[in-house]
C-alpha cells in the first residue's frame, strides 16, 4: 500500500494490483486450500480508498466506479474491519470510501490489496502499533494473498499464499494487462485442476536474475497451471495471448485463476492500431512493476 495523504483524521491509500510471472498450484492440503508456488509482483494499477473513523462501531463502504461491488459482510474490507474489531476491542466505526479501478475477480488480487489497506488503515486511526509482519500474519486470516501486501512487492509465495519470501528480480519493463468481459470462478478454477492430497510435483525453483533478458529466460521454465484447464473452456484467453504476442510482448501468460492476461515488454508498448486496443469488451492496462513501502511515514 502507498500512503497519499493523512490529514483530519482521514488516511488515502493507494491498494495495487499483482501479476504472478509464473504460478504453480500443488497438492490439496487438509485444511482444504491449496498448496501453491508462485512469484507475485505488484503493478502500477490501483484502488484508491479513503478511510475515515467513526464514533460507533460498524463500517460503511461507498464503492465508486463499480456499482456491482458488494458493500456487505462478505466484502472483504468489512471482513478485515469486523475481524480487527473483535480481536482488538476496537470501540469506533470506520467509514471507507473505494474508488474501484482493479478488476473485480480478474485474478489480480484487488479484493486482497483493499483488504490489506484496511487493516493498515485500522492500525494508524485506532493506534494500534503493530508492525507490518504482525499484520501479515493477522491478514492471512482474511485470503490467502493479503500476507503479500506487506512485502515490498516483489515476493515468491508458497503455502496458502501465507508464505512471502522477498525477493531481487529485475523490475525495468512494461506490462500490458488485459481482461475480458467475462468472470473465472477462483474455487471452480482449483476444482477443474483436479489436484488431491496426493498430487506430486517438483516445485519450480526460480534462479538468480540480475537482468530482464535474464528473467524472461528462467521464466521459460514454468507458467500457471490454469491455463491448462482455462484455455480448453474460454478460447478468447488465447486469442489475447496471440494478440499480446503480435504486439510485441516478450512473454505474454495469465494472472492467478485468471481471466486476465498480461503480457510483458521492453519498451513502453504501442498499442493504438491493434485489436487489444480496438476491444469495447476488453479491459487494458499498461503498468509498471513497483516497490512497497514496508513502513509508514506521516
Amino acid at each position: 500500500m502507498i500512503l497519499d495523504t493523512f490529514d483530519n483524521h482521514t488516511l488515502r491509500l493507494r491498494t495495487p494490483a499483482k501479476v504472478n510471472l509464473f504460478l504453480e498450484v500443488l497438492e490439496k492440503r487438509p485444511d482444504g486450500f491449496h498448496n501453491i508456488n508462485s512469484a507475485f509482483q505488484a503493478v502500477s494499477l490501483y484502488d484508491i480508498i479513503e478511510f475515515s473513523p467513526l464514533d460507533k462501531p460498524g463500517v460503511a463502504i461507498k464503492v465508486m466506479n463499480n456499482n456491482d461491488l458488494t458493500t456487505g459482510e462478505d466484502n472483504l474490507i468489512a471482513r478485515a474491519y469486523n475481524l480487527m474489531k473483535t480481536r482488538y476491542g476496537l470501540s469506533g466505526g470506520l467509514s471507507v470510501v473505494l474508488e474501484k479501478n482493479i478488476p473485480v475477480a480478474a485474478g489480480l488480487a484487488g479484493g486482497s490489496s483493499d483488504a490489506a489497506a484496511t487493516i493498515l488503515a485500522i492500525n494508524i486511526l485506532f493506534e494500534l502499533g503493530l508492525d507490518f509482519p504482525e499484520m501479515a500474519t493477522f491478514s492471512s486470516e482474511i485470503g490467502s494473498d493479503l500476507p503479500f501486501f506487506f512485502s515490498s512487492g516483489q515476493a515468491i509465495v508458497t503455502g496458502r499464499g501465507e508464505n512471502v519470501e522477498e525477493t531481487t528480480l529485475p523490475a525495468d519493463y512494461w506490462l500490458v494487462l488485459v481482461t475480458p468481459d467475462f468472470p473465472i470462478s477462483t474455487a471452480d478454477s482449483y476444482a477443474a485442476l483436479k489436484r488431491d492430497l496426493t498430487y506430486s510435483k517438483n516445485p519450480f525453483s526460480l534462479a538468480r536474475c540480475q537482468t530482464v533478458d535474464e528473467l524472461l529466460h528462467a521464466l521459460n521454465g514454468t507458467g500457471n497451471d490454469f491455463e491448462e484447464v482455462h484455455f480448453r473452456s474460454f478460447s478468447k484467453l488465447e486469442r489475447i495471448r496471440d494478440e499480446l504476442f503480435k504486439c510485441g510482448a516478450l512473454r505474454a501468460r495469465m494472472s492467478g485463476s485468471g481471466p486476465t492476461m498480461f503480457g510483458i515488454f521492453g519498451a513502453a508498448p504501442k498499442l493504438e492500431q491493434r485489436d487489444l486496443q480496438n476491444r469495447g469488451d476488453w479491459q487494458l492496462y499498461t503498468v509498471k512493476p513497483i516497490a512497497l513501502p514496508k513502513q509508514m511515514q506521516f
